[in-house]
Parts: structure tokens; sequence; C-alpha cells
């Protein structure tokens, strides 16, 4: 066994190699710090974010190795960008219990759609329109971070959309990559990292014992389930289907649905396919080859489990470093998601004053009956976009 494991392994090209670095290395870049900032508005101490990030990194790299191997093509698992996002802005005042409630329905949800097969259907009957708009609308509160800083934090700031905006031009898929290095150094090189707080730890995944309230389930749990389907699942598929590899839709959705669900105790609040750090694996420069760039994936897969074993140091960097640094990189990385997304959402002309509704209600953070504002831009947004399709057709 191990002269085919060392086999196997001197065969892996190094282009793979690097493109595995590099889609894990842009995929916690441009969302750890938002995971950060979901789990401190659940009232998540240091010690059990990195519990989560461990949680994390492991899922994420047994889903991926466990797929890539199997199918033979290059499935990379991640992360709900979108969906961390979300509970930033919905976790505030839910305690870490009831959070964890959240994470179990909504993957629950997940895998009952792989079962039923009901994953394209869905996405149907909500407007796509729509859920772009509510997608937008709880993103506008990152992207306004990113810019708001500079008046207190002009040189870390500046220095961070200065790099990110040379990059963008020059090597966009390394843009976050370079922010998060100029930014770290700036910060170090200015007194703003507090060194007392970097560890190198192993850090065990704790368990949180559930709670569900239906306010939660319904305001938070239902959009983020939405928000994970069509924004990062979606995404995911076109992507693979894009590069040539026709994998199979409800069996993948029911394992990495099944795996979130396992994990969701300990923090792991999403196993979705990838979409952006996939394509990284699914390029040519990942292997000349597209039979072969499952290597890419599965090198991937052992950079995520690598990954969630040091997830208690990654908390800890990201304690030490300021919440500027934190709030500019997560807004600048998810610029293209919020720009892609109003697009979307304004793209049908005859759509535009629902889908103004849906993002002007959810990016208000107005809250009724207890239930959060992603469900009520959804709701009133397609209560307009009905009766304005039902007005034109009288």
């Amino acid at each position: 066994m191990s002269n085919v494991a060392f086999t196997r392994a001197s065969a892996l090209p190094f282009s793979s190699l690097l493109a595995g670095f590099v889609a894990v290395l842009v995929g916690y870049a441009s969302s750890a710090a938002i995971i950060w900032q979901a789990a401190s508005a659940a009232g998540a101490s240091a010690v059990q974010i990195a519990g989560w990030m461990t949680a994390l990194g492991l899922g994420m790299g047994i889903s991926t190795l466990a797929l890539s191997l199997w199918y033979r093509m290059p499935v990379l698992t991640a992360w709900s960008t979108p969906g961390a996002a979300l509970l930033a802005t919905s976790l505030q005042g839910v305690s870490l219990n009831e959070a964890v409630g959240v994470f179990i329905f909504a993957n629950a949800l997940i895998v009952l759609c792989g079962i039923t097969g009901l994953f394209a259907r869905l996405m149907k009957i909500i407007p796509h329109t729509l859920a772009a708009a509510m997608l937008a609308g709880i993103l506008l509160r990152f992207g306004l971070q990113a810019f708001s800083n500079i008046q207190g934090h002009f040189v870390l700031c500046g220095s961070m959309l200065l790099a990110w905006l040379i990059c963008k031009a020059l090597a966009p898929r390394y843009a976050i990559v370079a922010t998060l290095l100029v930014g770290g150094l700036v910060a170090w090189l200015s007194g703003e990292v507090v060194t007392q707080k970097i560890t190198i730890a192993l850090v065990v995944p704790t368990y949180t014992t559930p709670e569900f309230h239906w306010s939660s389930l319904v305001s938070i749990s239902i959009p983020f389930f939405l928000v994970t389907m069509a924004s990062q699942n979606a995404p995911g598929f076109a992507t693979m289907q894009a590069a040539g590899y026709p994998v199979p839709v409800s069996p993948l959705i029911i394992f990495t649905g099944a795996l979130a669900l396992l994990f969701s105790p300990f923090g792991v609040y999403s196993i979705c396919i990838a979409a952006i750090t996939a394509a990284i694996c699914q390029s040519p420069d990942a292997h000349p080859q597209a039979e072969k760039r499952w290597l890419a994936a599965v090198a991937a897969g052992v950079f995520y489990l690598l990954a969630g074993l040091f997830g208690g140091s990654i908390t800890s960097l990201l304690t030490a470093l300021p919440l500027s640094w934190i709030q500019t990189l997560a807004g600048l990385a998810l610029l293209g998601t919020m720009s892609g997304s109003l697009h979307q959402a304004l793209i049908a002309e005859r759509d535009r004053d629902a889908a103004m509704v849906t993002f002007l209600v959810t990016a208000s953070g107005v809250t009724l009956l207890g239930i959060g504002s992603a469900f009520w831009g959804l709701a009133i947004g397609g209560i307009c976009y009905g009766a304005l399709r039902l007005a034109r057709r009288a």
C-alpha cells in the first residue's frame, strides 16, 4: 500500500499541486473573515470559532477527496460564502445553540431536496431575479464596510484597496490573495497586529446542543437554504458542466448536505459544490489533460484537511488582526458576487421594480414578527412580482 501511495503521490504534477493549493488559499482568503463575523454574531468564543474552522476544513477535505476519487472528476466542495454573509447579518441576538438549530434545519432541507430531486424545480419556483436581489441586499452591508473603514484607517484600508485594484487589473484571480497579504503586512508594520493572540494549536471541535425556534427557522434557515442552493450549489454545478464535467446532481447534493448535517453541531453550517475555486482546478493550468484534472482537486482536498487541522491557528490570526482589515477584505472579496447579483436582479426590465423592492427590503434590516429582512424581502418582492405580472396580462 505504501508503494502504491508513493507512486500516486510522485505522479502528481506540480501544476496540479499548485492549482489545489491556490484554490484552497483563495477560498480561505476570500471567506474565512466572513465566517469569523458570522460566528461572532452568534456569540461564539475564539475557541469555538477555531473549532468551527477545524470542522469546516475537515468536512471540505473529506468531501472533496471522496467525490473526486469516486467520480475521477475535479469536484471541489466549499462552504457557502453568500450563506456566511447572510448568517453574519442575521445571527445577531441569536444564541449559539439556536444557530446550530438553524444549520441543522437548512442542511436537512438540502438533503431533502437531493432525495426528492426537487432542486431544479425549486429554483424555477422562485424567480431568479428576486433570489439575486435578495442576495445583493444581504451583501450590501459588506460592500459598504469595505469603504467606510477608510475614514478611520486610511493607510491600512487604502493600501488594501490599491493592492486589490492593481492585481484586479493585472492578475484578477489573485486579487484577494494580494489584498490579504498587503493588508496583513501594513497592519504588522503599523503595530495593529496583536501578536500575543497568535498561536499555533490544534483545536478539537466541540459539540453544541441545538435549539429550534420557529422564528429563526423561518427568518434565517429558509433564506439561508435558498441562498445556498441558488448562489452556491447552482453556480457550482453550472461551472462543472461548462468545464465539461457532467456530474450527477442529486447524489452530490445528498452527499454534501448529509455530511454538513452530520457536522452541523460542530459548526459546519454548509458544505456545497464550489464554483470559483473549482474553476481553478478545472482549468488547463491545473493539468493539460482534462481527464486528469481531478488530481488537482485531490491536492485541494489534502490542503483542506491541513487547513482544518490548523483551524485554531487561522482563527487566532483573524483575532489578532484589526477588525477593519477583516471587514475590508470581506467586502472586497464579495464585490464580484454582489455586482453579479445586481446584474442578474436587474437584467429583466419587466422584473426590475419587484427586484428593487426585494433588494431594498432585504438591505433595510427590518424585522417583523421576529422574522428577519431576508425573508421579508423575498416575500414582499414576490407579492410585487406576482401583482405586476397579473397587471400586465390584464
